[in-house]
């Protein structure tokens, strides 16, 4: 992932999640992940509904959300939802940096 990826990646992730200041420096993946899922840790406890909503609305594969939540699970609830959200933000940033729309020329008949 390049570092302009990664950037918008970040970028939204701290819009969705509230993590930091965006005025603040880039941290590296890890450090990302951590702070995501103390924020997820903090949501699975105290606002359930609120976390599913908003996995909802950034398109995270329902089965992929109940796998990680399951008792059964390899890893903390926290950091597995955190990894799907990192991957899904990923693929965002990925999309839009590939496929940026065209500036439309002929807009002067749009008034």
């Amino acid at each position: 992932m390049t570092d302009e990826s990664f950037k918008t990646a970040q970028e939204l992730i701290n819009r969705d999640f509230e993590l930091m200041d965006s005025s603040e420096d880039l941290v590296t993946e890890e450090e990302l992940l951590q702070m995501l899922s103390e924020r997820i840790s903090f949501l699975i406890e105290n606002r359930m509904e609120f976390l599913l909503s908003l996995m909802y609305r950034l398109d995270i594969d329902e089965r992929k959300v109940h796998l990680a939540l399951s008792p059964f699970a390899e890893e903390p609830a926290s950091i597995g939802l955190a990894r799907l959200v990192m991957a899904r933000q990923k693929q965002r940033a990925f999309t839009k940096q590939t496929y940026k729309p065209e500036q439309l020329d002929d807009m002067e008949g749009w008034d």
